[in-house]
C-alpha cells in the first residue's frame, strides 16, 4: 500500500512547465532518491512535497489522505537544506531543541530526545559549541538532528551532501542511510549525484526537464536503462550495432581484454589511455568502432599498441 502518493503533479511558471504528470508511489519506510541535473525539476518538487510550493496542480496523498492544500507546518515533514540554516547564536543543543521548545515539551523531554538525537548523529560531545566551531559535515549532521528530533513522518532531504567535500560526503551517505534504516523513515532526498544515488536509494526516480524519466532499484536503472538518456546519465556507455542493426550500449567495465591473442577475442588498437586512479580508462578502435575499457591499474606496463577484448557474456547489450 502506498505510504505517500503524488498524482498527476504539474507546475508552470511563466507559461514554462517545470513539471510534467509527476506520478509517484512511496512505500513507507522507502528511501526513495530523486535524480537529475541542475534545472530538471527535482527540488521543486521536493517543495511540493512538503507544502513549501504551491502553484501547482495534481494532488498529494498522505495515507490515503489528500493533503494537497494543508500548510507546511501541519504535514509533520520534516526538510534539512543544503544550507544547514542553523541559528547562529546558538549552539548545537539549542538548535537542535529549538523546535521541541516552539511544541511546549517538558524540559525532562527536551533534554532526554535532544541527547538521544545527538548520539544517533554522533555529536552529543559537541553540544555546547556554536555553528561556527564546527566543520561543514558537522553542520550538517546538527541540521538532521534538529529535524530528525521532531519524529517526522517523512524525512526530505535537499542535496544535503553537496556543499561538502568527498571525503566528508562519503562519510556522510553512508551516516545517513544507517540513520534512516535504524529509525525506519521514509525519506526522499533530492541529488545531481549518480554515485549517492546508487549508494543510498532503495528506489532512484531519474528526471530530465520536468519529468521522471524512469523509476526503480539502482541496480535497475544502472543496468537496465529504459532509454539513451538515462543510460548516459547513469555513466559511460560504448553504442554498438546489433541484430537488425538496432542500437545497444555496453558499459567500460563490461569488456574482457588480454594482451595475447585468444579465441573470441578482437584486436584493437590502442588510441588514448586516461589514469581514473584505481583503473586505465583505454580508448581503442575495433573493427572500425571506437570503444572505451576499463583496465586494471596493475597492468598498466602491458599496454603497448594492440590489445584483444570481448564483450562479457552477461553485459547488457
Amino acid at each position: 500500500m502506498s505510504f505517500l502518493t503524488l498524482k498527476d503533479i504539474q507546475k508552470c511558471i511563466n507559461k514554462q512547465q517545470i513539471l510534467k504528470n509527476i506520478n509517484i508511489h512511496v512505500k513507507e519506510g522507502e528511501f526513495l532518491i530523486l535524480l537529475g541535473s541542475s534545472g530538471c525539476g527535482k527540488t521543486t518538487l521536493l517543495r511540493i512535497i512538503s507544502g513549501l510550493e504551491d502553484g501547482f496542480t495534481g494532488k498529494i496523498y498522505y495515507e490515503n489522505k489528500d493533503i494537497t492544500k494543508l500548510q507546511c507546518s501541519k504535514r509533520g515533514f520534516g526538510i534539512v537544506f543544503q544550507s544547514y540554516s542553523l541559528f547562529p547564536n546558538m549552539t548545537v543543543e539549542q538548535n537542535v531543541s529549538y523546535g521541541l521548545k516552539n511544541k511546549k515539551y517538558s524540559k525532562n523531554i527536551i533534554n532526554e530526545k535532544v541527547n538521544e538525537i545527538l548520539n544517533i548523529v554522533e555529536m552529543k560531545e559537541y553540544k555546547r559549541k556554536y555553528p561556527h566551531e564546527l566543520s561543514g559535515g558537522q553542520q550538517q549532521r546538527v541540521a538532521l538532528a534538529r529535524t530528525l528530533v521532531l519524529s517526522p513522518k517523512v524525512l526530505l532531504l535537499d542535496e544535503p551532501l553537496s556543499a561538502l567535500d568527498y571525503r566528508v560526503r562519503v562519510s556522510l551517505r553512508k551516516q545517513i542511510k544507517e540513520i534512516h534504516e535504524r529509525l525506519n523513515i521514509t525519506t526522499i532526498m533530492v541529488t545531481h549525484d549518480k554515485e549517492e544515488a546508487l549508494v543510498m536509494a532503495d528506489r532512484i526516480a531519474i528526471m530530465n526537464k520536468g519529468e521522471i524519466i524512469q523509476i526503480d532499484s539502482p541496480e535497475n536503472i544502472y543496468v537496465k536503462p529504459i532509454n539513451k538518456y538515462v543510460a548516459h546519465f547513469m555513466g559511460e556507455l560504448n553504442y554498438i550495432k546489433g541484430f537488425n542493426d538496432k542500437l545497444s550500449f555496453i558499459r567500460p567495465e563490461n569488456i574482457e581484454y588480454s594482451f595475447e591473442k585468444r579465441e573470441n577475442y578482437k584486436e584493437a588498437v590502442i588510441k588514448s589511455i586516461e589514469f581514473r586512479g584505481e583503473f586505465y580508462r583505454v580508448s581503442v578502435e575495433s573493427m572500425d568502432k571506437n570503444i572505451k575499457l576499463n583496465v586494471k591499474f596493475s597492468d598498466k606496463d602491458k599496454l603497448k599498441e594492440k590489445i584483444y577484448i570481448r564483450y562479457c557474456k552477461n553485459a547488457n547489450i
